[in-house]
């Protein structure tokens, strides 16, 4: 993460605007795992069922399923929509299979691809699945801005509670 969190503050444009408060918000949510070990991300000490691990699982997967299929249109088959999770919230489930090094790595390859995509299209651009939701690029922006804060609060809540780490 950058050492000058002024310097998000610093952008030109919009489009500068939406995707670096976007990036500071992905690695703030990768920050608060990391150092942990498999079976400590894997807790969920809280009332909740949250636990960092499965946090980092939901936001790979809806960062894939936001930028690949909505906006980009891509088909994928095996994956939502074509396929319903069962349970609904089956993208926040972890269990001895699931790895740290698994899943921060596939996070880290779907933020890739979501910024290649978005920087191929214009903010105004309409979203290829208009079945699912009639959107634009700027929407998602900011959509994914907004989930990806949320879940990094939770995220900051559980790591605390975990270990007492706070973000700074």
């Amino acid at each position: 993460m950058s050492d000058n969190k002024d310097a998000i503050f610093a952008y030109t444009s919009e489009r500068e605007a939406l995707e670096g408060f976007l990036d500071y918000q992905r690695e703030g949510l990768l920050l608060t795992i990391e150092g942990l070990d498999d079976a400590a991300a894997r807790k969920a000490p809280t009332a909740s069922s949250l636990s960092l691990l499965g946090l980092i699982k939901h936001a790979a997967t809806w960062e894939r399923r936001w930028f690949q299929v909505i906006m980009a249109g891509r088909d994928l088959p095996e994956n939502w929509p074509a396929v319903k999770p069962d349970p609904r919230d089956a993208d926040m489930t972890v269990d001895e299979n699931d790895t740290v090094e698994h899943w921060v790595a596939y996070y880290q390859e779907q933020i890739e691809e979501s910024r290649a995509i978005a920087a191929s299209m214009d903010l105004d651009s309409p979203c290829a699945r208009k079945d699912i939701i009639d959107c634009n690029v700027r929407y998602v922006l900011f959509h994914m801005i907004e989930e990806t804060a949320r879940h990094g609060g939770h995220a900051d809540i559980i790591r605390e509670t975990l270990d007492g780490t706070r973000q700074s």
